[in-house]
């Protein structure tokens, strides 16, 4: 028969999870307080992605006269919510992990930077739509691309991750791939350099590393990994040397293939069939199917 629980026994439990805290373990840290906050991160996202695609989420008719106080009404919250989440993420490097503080009005002056540079990244997104209704015939209108595409959500938010990877902005740009990777099944670091016009059909399963490099008018396939072979770490903590592949302009990479090594380029205009494992070099217009010999 089943004791009934006493309030000593939990009080029992609780001293010993509070004890586990004393243990100095990595996940023993209680300065979340300085850490950004998720949930702000992506409502900044979402007021961005909102911005980007303003005439397919907006709630209200649009119009040439109401179209700035429309755009207002987003990138106003977008700023304060990102500097301060900049703000937090650098406080907490500096804090927790020693790293140099950057000069006054950082944070302000990456968010203004990105905000300028949002008509250009629209203007690659558009790009990105566009391959995605010319590479698959299923899609029946451009609005059909933009709401239901999951790689189009999860580049939108490579696109700016990426901006703000490029200012060296910490914590901030992986909370928004991940945000998209839990979304879509499609993971892409921010710190991966992906051209124009770059198009995942199905996307589910997709990982692109850090320091990999896809030229213009890629097309990918759903289960396609662009990754590393295994490294260690250096003793600061960082590898320290291009470890994903190249991916040249115009190649197309079938369902499930793998591509590893940072010494690895695809050449431009090839083709790499599905479940094709990959670790070494192929020409321009080449065609790679099964699993080749090393």
């Amino acid at each position: 028969m089943t004791r009934p629980l006493r309030l000593s026994d939990l009080e029992q439990a609780i001293d010993k999870v509070v004890e586990s805290y004393h243990q100095n373990e990595e996940i023993d840290n209680l300065e979340s307080a300085a850490l950004p906050n998720k949930r702000a991160v992506i409502e900044a996202f979402n007021h961005l992605t909102a911005v980007t695609y303003l005439g397919f989420y907006s709630t209200r008719a649009l119009s040439r006269e109401n179209l700035r106080y429309a755009v207002s009404e987003g990138l106003y919250p977008a700023y304060e919510m990102l500097v301060e989440q900049i703000e937090r993420a650098i406080t907490y490097e500096v804090t927790t992990h020693a790293a140099l503080p950057p000069g006054a009005g950082f944070s302000e002056a990456v968010v203004l930077r990105l905000l300028e540079r949002l008509p250009a990244i629209r203007r690659t997104l558009n790009g990105d739509v566009r391959a995605a209704f010319e590479g698959d015939p299923a899609a029946k209108s451009f609005e059909e691309v933009v709401f239901s595409y999951p790689a189009i959500r999860a580049i939108t938010a490579y696109r700016f991750a990426h901006a703000l990877y490029a200012e060296r902005v910490p914590l901030i740009p992986r909370i928004l791939s991940e945000h998209a990777h839990s979304e879509t099944g499609i993971d892409i670091h921010p710190g991966a350099t992906i051209g124009e016009r770059f198009f995942i059909d199905h996307g589910t399963g997709v990982v692109i590393g850090e320091t990999a490099v896809i030229g213009d008018d890629v097309k990918i396939y759903q289960g396609v990994t662009l990754g590393a072979l295994s490294a260690k770490r250096c003793p600061g903590g960082s590898i320290g040397k291009k470890r994903h592949p190249t991916i040249e302009d115009g190649v197309t990479i079938y369902a499930h293939a793998t591509i590893l090594g940072g010494d690895t380029v695809i050449g431009r205009c090839s083709v790499v069939g599905g479940n094709v494992w990959l670790v070494r070099s192929i020409p321009p217009d080449s065609k790679v199917e099964g699993r080749p010999r090393d």
